[in-house]
């Protein structure tokens, strides 16, 4: 029997295993829900709000905005951040590909 050909974009998953790892963690998870329930929200908002440092905070979205999931705008002193539903679903999309692969 022969198989088929497989053709793997590994850019597009190496993209993708970046932001699922950035994903991977339950606090960034915490505070990309919370930008989401408010569509776009300055730092301050979400580490006052969320009861967490300042420092871990901004770490935290630093990863995020790293990986591409979050787009950042400022507004005089404040930063504003929203997410890059369009970067997170270009991942969703490279992983399911890449599974429909391996079931084959």
């Amino acid at each position: 029997m022969r198989k088929a050909k497989v053709t793997i974009n590994n850019e597009r998953l190496q993209v993708s295993s970046e932001v699922l790892r950035a994903l991977a963690h339950p606090l960034r998870m915490k505070i990309l829900e919370f930008i989401d329930k408010h569509k776009t929200i300055n730092v301050n908002k979400i580490y006052n709000t969320l009861k967490l440092e300042q420092s871990i905070t901004s770490q935290h979205l630093r990863i995020l905005r790293l990986a591409g999931i979050v787009i950042t705008s400022r507004e005089g002193k404040f930063i504003h951040y929203s997410i890059d539903y369009a970067k997170i679903q270009t991942v969703l999309k490279a992983v399911d590909s890449f599974l429909e692969v391996e079931k084959h």
